[in-house]
């Protein structure tokens, strides 16, 4: 025997603005007439002492509705109704939008009127004195058969089945589809929730239903500061496309790309909003594991030291603990607290950077809080300050430790209560923000100097993120340099395509005391006196000709040069192609620079040479090098 296929019940809704009587016999009729699975309630403003001659009613036509109760309006579910049937006695009503039943709970804040439900007015007979006996129990009788007429319309007719098989099909549409999809109503309730947006988000569609967007994905809804909805109706309206970080209940770090779109109402109000969302998680963490990324929210390398460094800051993006960033000066510490951000749930919120030991303590007290209006002589208007420009996103305190110990005590006062005035101001502020802060200086030897508080220090270093000097990371240079020319082209116009060999030489051989933020300086410098699509070693600044004390290459020794390609990291700064640009020939003596560079590792000069690991064994076994 053909099993039966499985529907989802009915869910159906009788609204009406007597003591309930009416829903209760509607309620009951539809239960009964009903062939399919149905969930049913009815609601009223005072259900408190239900109409017993209701009760007899209904059993004249052997319908018990004994156990049926009427909810009172304010404790209805809010849930995903499929049909709202207001109940009335005037018939003025049906024709009034606003005149049906309980019309105040099918729209604004507290709507039942949630995923957009068939709605039917149905007026019945007329008005009753609930005190005359016979008049009442008369009345009750025209709208027992009433509404026995439009049940059994509703249910007989086929209407109820058409209905709900459309529901299916559209519900099973959803489910089919490989991308999320969610839409809530304009209060951000949401009626729509299908299996793939369950997969993203972990959580499932029947704990969604009917409920606000931000109460099941704090602390902005899973649109994250990206959400139109914040404050009202959406400001702009129009397409949104974003990326999220988002975390499961079970803990689990997904990556999300959203994309959601208004749909206006026909009154031209705000209306919903449909959301589509694509689980990239997987190809992400494929891109990054076959790629190794070389650039990383500006980051460039592929040294272990470096990609260590992008293991940690994607570890570290998932929380929202405070972060210190350390590392010399140049080493690109802003640049790895931005890729913190841009990889955290906060990534649709600001990025706030302030520069703590560029400005004097009385401007850092107001640039970090604000202040009000004649807070101090020029304060002529009331100024937010960066953390509350900050607010829903990330604060980057530079140069942390230049503060002083005055200004240390007000930061950690802060950190501690999350709450803050501003400057000539009494009203405490609180806002959600992350802090990441950086120094070039050891914070543990400022602390045992007196120069530095340590419960500021534990506020700050909660997850500590040191960034290598350029000299411990020398194999990334082909790739920093290609990155810096790349934005030399863009900025001047010139077509300087790549380094000579010798220029290699040269950078290899420099200790970078000023790390990457010299590097930089010095292909700049080359790119001015370069009057070619090559820098060769007369273009670079005077200290980087005869880097630490040896001598770089002389033209005498120089082989044919081989461009270090932009496009792509090319065949080798170490190697040039030959036989039609094929094989790969590598030179003697930029061998034994890579090799020195790499102390000796053999490893580490294969990727300085930009070769492969057997090509440089291959040259070795033929050119001993001693």
């Amino acid at each position: 025997m053909q099993k039966e296929p499985a529907f989802d019940p009915v869910r159906v809704l009788f609204l009406s603005n007597d003591d309930g009587s009416l829903g209760r016999m509607a309620e009951g009729f539809f239960r009964a007439a009903a062939q399919r699975s149905v969930a049913t309630q009815c609601a009223s403003p005072s259900p408190e002492a239900p109409n017993p001659k209701a009760d007899d009613a209904m059993r004249e036509v052997d319908v018990d509705i004994s156990t049926i109760v009427s909810t009172p309006l304010p404790k209805v579910t809010r849930g995903s109704w499929d049909i709202i049937v207001s109940l009335t006695r005037h018939p003025d009503a049906v024709a009034s939008p606003n005149g049906s039943p309980c019309a105040e709970f099918l729209g604004g804040a507290d709507s039942l009127n949630i995923g957009a439900p068939v709605r039917l007015c149905w007026a019945l007979s007329s008005k009753h004195d609930a005190d005359a006996d016979a008049d009442a129990m008369t009345d009750l009788r025209a709208d027992r058969e009433k509404l026995r007429q439009n049940i059994d319309s509703l249910v007989d007719q086929g209407y109820l089945d058409a209905f709900v098989n459309q529901r299916t099909r559209l519900t099973h549409l959803a489910d089919l589809m490989d991308e999320g999809v969610v839409a809530h109503d304009p209060q951000r309730r949401i009626y729509v929730f299908n299996r793939a947006a369950e997969k993203a988000t972990g959580i499932r569609r029947e704990d969604v239903l009917g409920r606000d967007c931000h109460e099941i994905f704090p602390p902005n809804g899973i649109c994250g500061n990206n959400c139109a909805f914040k404050t009202g109706a959406p400001d702009p309206p129009g397409d949104r496309l974003f990326n999220v970080a988002f975390t499961t209940p079970a803990g689990d770090e997904r990556k999300l790309k959203i994309t959601s779109r208004p749909i206006t109402a026909p009154t031209g109000d705000a209306g919903d909003i449909l959301a589509v969302i694509h689980d990239a998680t997987e190809v992400n963490e494929l891109r990054y594991q076959l790629g190794r990324m070389r650039n990383f929210h500006g980051m460039v390398g592929q040294s272990t030291a470096v990609q260590e460094v992008f293991d940690l800051i994607r570890q570290v993006a998932g929380s929202n603990y405070p972060v210190l960033i350390t590392g010399e000066s140049g080493t690109g510490k802003e640049l790895a607290a931005a890729a913190i951000h841009a990889e955290s749930h906060r990534s649709g919120g600001p990025f706030v950077p302030v520069n703590c030991g560029a400005l004097p303590e009385n401007i850092l007290e107001s640039e970090l809080f604000g202040h009000v209006r004649g807070a101090f002589t020029g304060a002529i208007r009331s100024k937010k300050g960066r953390f509350e420009l900050a607010d829903g996103g990330t604060l980057f305190l530079d140069e942390v430790a230049e503060l002083t110990p005055p200004f240390q005590v007000k930061l950690l006062r802060v950190l501690q209560e999350q709450r803050f005035e501003r400057v000539g101001g009494e009203k405490q502020i609180q806002v959600d923000v992350r802090i990441i802060a950086a120094t070039n200086r050891d914070l543990r030897t400022q602390i045992s100097q007196g120069a530095f508080r340590e419960d500021l220090f534990y506020r700050l270093c909660v997850v500590p993120v040191g960034l290598p000097a350029l000299r411990d990371r020398r194999e990334d240079l082909p790739l920093l340099v290609q990155h810096v020319l790349k934005n030399v082209r863009q900025q001047t116009g010139k077509d300087i395509r790549g380094i000579s060999d010798e220029v290699l030489g040269c950078l290899l051989q420099h200790n970078w005391p000023g790390n990457i933020r010299e590097l930089i300086n010095a292909m700049q410098f080359a790119s001015v006196r370069c009057d070619s699509t090559l820098i060769l070693p007369e273009h670079l600044p005077p200290e980087l000709r005869t880097s630490g004390g040896s001598p770089a290459l002389t033209p005498s020794l120089r082989p044919t040069a081989m461009p270090l390609s932009l496009p792509d990291v090319g065949p080798g700064v170490g190697a040039t192609r030959s036989g039609g640009g094929r094989r790969l020939k590598l030179h003697r003596d930029l061998v034994i620079q890579a090799l020195t560079a790499a102390n000796g590792n053999k490893v580490k000069a294969a990727k300085i040479l930009g070769v492969g690991r057997a090509t440089l064994y291959r040259f070795l076994k033929d050119n001993p090098v001693s």
